[in-house]
């Protein structure tokens, strides 16, 4: 591990206890900073409800000064409950195709991630997955906290266990087999992030709306490393908020995740062009090995400073 990295290993990686809520609100409320955050939501009906309970009982409600200014759930598309459940529960739910819709949408969480911008308006915009189960407020305070403590703090990963299963420490598979060899071949500085691919972080907007968002799996993996260069490695930081539970994609579908990811980790060191962007997986059917295609996300959004609806949003 290059040294850079141990130091900022030292320097830069906390424990959401190493910021009580108290602390937080009176650095929040003195520097006059809001709150965003977000909810990128599919068919998570089982779960988005008590995620939006458990932030507005304990980060809204529950304070003399609430942490979190606006709560919102960015539907892309569910053919069940989610959007009913998650608005009941409390939050402001917004369909994906509702923002922006001069510009057709592409299937994808970078995607919605994307648009999300130009649904919200905090100073610090902090993204959640909607599939957790057993969610703790940590997951939003413990990542928010360093952007209200450190003014050269900018993007703030959560680190976790991922159990799969029964057995702790073996989820995040895509993350041992794909991310992590890329990013300490390629990105040595960033060897340090436990979860790089973890969909729970908190990013000052200022920086946010000057990344590119790839639309798919790649999103989390492109924003580091976009990041990292824009910004500095001491800019970023994580933050340990204990196990992150979660539903668990079949294999075949962590296969077309890890090649989206390879897919923008490639960009992004050759920004070259990719003659076949498309993967093959197969499955097993009545006369033997069936083979399915998939293309593989390709397509990026532009920095959102670059798009007209939000520089008018900004100026009004």
């Amino acid at each position: 591990m290059l040294e850079e990295v141990e130091r900022w290993l030292a320097d830069r990686s906390w424990s959401a206890a190493d910021r009580p809520l108290d602390q937080l609100l009176d650095r929040k409320r003195a520097a006059g900073t809001t709150v965003s955050v977000v909810l990128p939501a599919l068919d998570e009906e089982a779960t988005v409800g008590a995620i939006v309970e458990v932030i507005r009982r304990e980060l809204i409600e529950g304070l003399p000064y609430p942490l979190v200014d606006e709560l919102v759930v960015i539907d892309s598309g569910s053919s069940d409950r989610t959007a009913e459940v998650a608005a009941k529960a409390g939050a402001r739910v917004v369909h994906r195709d509702e923002i922006l819709p001069r510009i057709p949408a592409l299937p994808g969480k970078g995607e919605v991630l994307w648009r999300s911008l130009l649904a919200t308006a905090g100073d610090i915009v902090c993204f959640v997955d909607a599939d957790l189960r057993d969610f703790s407020a940590d997951f939003v305070s413990g990542i928010v906290g360093p952007l209200l403590t450190e003014p050269d703090v900018q993007f703030v990963k959560a680190m976790y266990d991922r159990p799969l299963g029964d057995a702790p420490g073996q989820g995040g598979r895509v993350t041992e087999l794909v991310a992590r060899p890329l990013l300490n071949l390629h990105w040595p500085q960033l060897a340090g992030f436990v979860q790089p691919l973890g969909g729970e972080y908190a990013v000052r907007r200022s920086l946010l709306e000057r990344l590119p968002f790839p639309v798919g799996y790649g999103v989390e993996l492109g924003l580091l490393v976009d990041a990292l260069h824009t910004v500095g490695l001491n800019a970023l930081a994580q933050v340990d908020v204990g196990v992150r539970v979660h539903r668990h994609q079949d294999g075949q579908a962590l296969g077309r995740m890890a090649a989206a990811i390879y897919r923008t980790a490639q960009l992004r060191l050759s920004r070259g062009h990719l003659v076949r962007p498309e993967l093959t997986q197969f499955e097993r059917g009545p006369d033997g090995f069936v083979p399915r295609t998939y293309a593989v996300d390709t397509e990026e959004r532009p920095p959102m400073l670059g798009v007209k609806e939000y520089a008018l949003r900004s100026v009004a």
